[in-house]
């Protein structure tokens, strides 16, 4: 009878814990195409810009997992329709691998104008890089 109660609980938490899971609308990801591997550990900030005053304020700022991703911004219950910028501060990712790299940070401007995901990744190396809209 012990058991039973325990999965019953353990099983109405578990329900619980989905029921409050956030949705995002924005994600990112950084793979190191010099290495192969993810970019873990670098931070990216986000950026929207003010159409009026044509100023960029800081929205949020987060830092790739151990997979290079961050998953995570812009709840997708509000209206995030607008001009972004996420800037990749990578110069101090690739000062702990010893490597002398040509981009200090990069931004990447984008708009988003409906409430679909955006996906927007870089491949990375010391000396270039490349963006575009994934999924």
């Amino acid at each position: 009878m012990k058991n039973l109660i325990f999965i019953l609980a353990l099983s109405l938490s578990t329900i619980g814990a989905y029921a409050q899971t956030t949705n995002y609308q924005l994600s990112s990801h950084i793979l190191d195409v010099s290495k192969g591997t993810p970019a873990a550990g670098v931070t990216i900030q986000l950026e929207k810009l003010n159409v009026t005053n044509n100023k960029w304020t800081q929205i949020d700022k987060k830092v790739t997992d151990k997979n290079g991703r961050v998953g995570s911004f812009l709840e997708s219950s509000k209206n995030n329709t607008g001009i972004y910028k996420l800037t990749f501060l990578v110069s101090d990712y690739f000062k702990q691998k010893n490597t002398d790299s040509f981009y200090p940070f990069i931004d990447v401007v984008f708009e988003i104008k409906d409430n679909q995901h955006y996906h927007v990744p870089i491949t990375l190396s010391e000396f270039g890089y490349a963006t575009y809209r994934g999924n």
